[in-house]
C-alpha cells in the first residue's frame, strides 16, 4: 500500500519491544502503552533492544499489517535514553528505516529583525 506523505502519522514506542510480538501483542502495545487506536491507519513503529530491528503496524482498511526489517550492520538508534515514545513525521521514518538517527532541526539562518541595529 502506499501512503500519502503530507497525511500520514507515525509513532514510535520509546522502549525496546521484544520482536517475537506480532499482530495480537503490537497491537496490545499500541492499545496500552501508547493509548491510540491501532485501527486508525497510523503507522506503529517498534525496535528491539539492539536496535537492529524494526517492526511496523498499521491497518489498511482489510485487516492489520507488519512491515519487518532487520539490519545486517549498524543500528537504527545509537542511545536509547534519548527516544522518547512520539510521533514523528513520514521522512523520519525513512531515514530511520535506512539506519539514519534524525537529531533535532535547527534552522542556520535567522532573518533579522526590522530596526535592530546591526553589529
Amino acid at each position: 500500500m502506499f501512503f500519502p506523505e503530507g497525511m500520514l502519522r507515525v509513532h514510535l514506542y520509546g522502549a525496546p519491544v521484544d520482536m517475537r510480538k506480532s499482530f495480537d501483542g503490537l497491537y496490545a502495545l499500541t492499545r496500552r502503552e501508547l493509548g491510540e487506536d491501532p485501527l486508525s491507519g497510523k503507522l506503529f513503529v517498534f525496535i528491539n533492544r539492539r536496535a537492529t530491528q524494526m517492526k511496523v503496524l498499521y491497518w489498511d482498511r482489510s485487516g492489520l499489517c507488519v512491515w519487518s526489517k532487520r539490519l545486517e550492520q549498524g543500528r537504527f538508534l545509537s542511545n536509547w535514553q534519548r527516544i522518547a515514545s512520539r510521533e514523528m513525521d513520514w521522512t523520519e521514518l525513512k531515514l530511520l528505516l535506512e539506519g539514519i538517527e534524525a537529531k533535532r532541526v535547527r534552522k542556520r539562518y535567522q532573518r533579522p529583525e526590522w530596526g535592530r541595529a546591526s553589529v
